[in-house]
């Protein structure tokens, strides 16, 4: 019995025993759930079926959820392969554990996706991630501008002002149905409203090329402006009278066609760019009139506002005998 203790056998003897777990070392085994001792220095987690190894120094080094849970203070279970579970998605447990390996991360640029990163940041009570995505939150609000802002004009001042500071050609839109004395014809209200969602669809278009302006203090009913390099190119004014029998009558008109063309035409003063003579000869504008000179006449033209008054005065005054007065300017 000495012989066969002294041997070689019993060399190796101790070697038939089961090694004691020693946590999560690359050569433990685990059956069931176990707790974690904290003298492992590596560690597996399996956050929400996402797989991350890293280190206790790394879990352990800031003052975190995370620290309480390796640390020895907690309980944590290992699975039969000796990953830690934590049930919790895994998205963004990478983010987390570069921060807390090197202080800091890159943030993501989606707005959805930060404020995710947010969330785990708290869950793991990691407080710097936390103040980092929250003051970034705090800048895309700041920096959010909307997709087309449309002043409204309240006094002849702010319209001068805003025509000043400004470098993009202007459409402004004035709309006011209570200035006016007579009542409006049946499809008044109904072209009153096409005028207006034609302004809301071209502004949404062209919101990042033109300035569009909505004036609801002017003389007119409804009217509309285009401006370019601080001046004044066309008007088109949607407002007539109708005398009828015994009576007047408002008319508003919708002159799409004419409308859209003078927004297009007004593209041509885009800066840098300046009014190209060649482009407002083939679309009427102001500056055409080709010509090798620059002489008066065309200075006079460059300076003519294109006025368009649709229908501006129309009759039907129905009188005896037949006869019919027409009231024009």
């Amino acid at each position: 019995m000495s012989a066969e203790a002294s041997g070689p056998a019993a060399a190796e003897a101790p070697s038939l025993e089961a090694p004691k777990p020693s946590g999560l070392e690359s050569g433990s085994a685990a059956y069931g759930l176990k707790p974690l001792t904290p003298n492992s220095k590596y560690v597996k987690l399996n956050v929400g079926g996402s797989l991350h190894y890293t280190t206790l120094r790394t879990l352990t080094g800031q003052d975190t959820m995370l620290k309480a849970m390796f640390s020895g203070r907690a309980e944590v279970l290992t699975d039969a392969g000796g990953w830690v579970l934590i049930d919790r998605s895994g998205r963004h447990f990478g983010t987390i554990l570069n921060y807390l390996r090197d202080g800091s991360v890159p943030l993501p640029e989606s707005t959805r996706e930060l404020g995710e990163l947010l969330g785990e940041a708290r869950y793991y009570l990691v407080q710097g991630l936390i103040e980092d995505c929250q003051l970034a939150l705090q800048q895309k609000r700041e920096n959010l501008s909307p997709l087309c802002l449309i002043p409204t004009v309240t006094s002849p001042r702010e319209e001068q002002q805003l025509l000043a500071s400004t470098s993009k050609p202007v459409v402004k839109l004035l709309h006011n149905r209570s200035n006016n004395k007579y009542s409006y014809t049946s499809t008044s209200d109904d072209n009153l409203l096409k005028n207006i969602e034609l302004f809301d669809k071209l502004a949404l278009r062209f919101h990042g090329r033109l300035l569009f302006l909505k004036d609801v203090l002017g003389d007119e009913i409804c009217c509309w402006s285009f401006y370019g390099q601080g001046r004044k190119i066309a008007e088109v004014c949607c407002t007539s009278i109708v005398y009828a029998t015994e009576k007047k009558q408002t008319k508003v008109e919708f002159p799409e066609a004419r409308i859209f063309e003078e927004t297009l035409n007004i593209l041509i003063y885009e800066t840098p760019r300046g009014p190209d003579p060649a482009l407002l000869e083939a679309t009427g504008g102001a500056a055409g009139g080709g010509g090798a000179g620059r002489g008066e006449d065309e200075e006079n033209r460059e300076h003519r506002v294109r006025r368009i008054h649709v229908r501006r005065h129309i009759t039907h005054d129905e009188r005896p005998h037949g006869q019919q007065i027409v009231f024009k300017d």
